[in-house]
């Protein structure tokens, strides 16, 4: 009688180990690579329509993004607990100041911040005269897919969203986004 060699050779114990040791590697890769936040590439909004909103301000009145059409627009989503938003905040400021004249508008939605209060003193702190609106019930944000602040919205005469930024925004970024809405900052 023929004895079988019950024994797999070496190389094939590897096999299933080594696959999974790529599949892990591949993951890792996709995961952990860095992002141009900036440029809001794959953000599945980019080229779309704005999504439409009506939303309170401080003060009671309400601005809707219909109000805001045919101009090129900022909409950025912010809270006063958020650090990059304080960071990004002069910027934005400055960028309202210098352009409301050639029509751009510049728009703050609060983003889960439940202290009036402390909205208050951001606003007057960093002296954003712009619009900034209370998104209560989140509705707005969930259309916008936020899962963060700060995110910012550039958003074309056309009512589409030319370019995202999520992250705090610096000088480079934000001159990128207005260039992408056809404003020179």
């Amino acid at each position: 009688m023929t004895k079988l060699n019950s024994t797999p050779p070496a190389w094939r114990r590897f096999i299933a180990p080594g696959i999974a040791f790529a599949l892990v590697a591949a993951l890792g890769v996709a995961l952990l690579r860095p992002k141009d936040a900036s440029s809001g590439v794959g953000d599945p909004l980019l080229g779309k329509a704005a999504p439409t909103f009506v939303l309170k301000t401080l003060d009671g009145g309400t601005v809707s993004l219909e109000q805001l059409k045919g101009k090129p627009l900022v909409l950025n989503f912010w809270a006063s607990w958020c650090v990059p938003c304080r960071d990004e905040a002069p910027l934005l400021r400055e960028a309202s100041e210098k352009q409301s004249a050639a029509g751009l508008n510049v728009v703050g939605v609060l983003f889960q911040d439940p202290d009036k209060t402390r909205m208050r003193k951001f606003i007057a702190d960093y002296g954003l005269a712009y619009p900034n609106l209370l998104d209560s019930d989140l509705k707005t944000s969930i259309n916008y897919g936020i899962t963060g602040v700060p995110e910012t919205f550039f958003i074309g005469t056309d009512g589409l969203i030319k370019s995202v930024d999520r992250g705090g925004l610096t000088r480079e970024r934000l001159s990128a986004g207005l260039q992408s809405i056809g404003v020179t900052f």
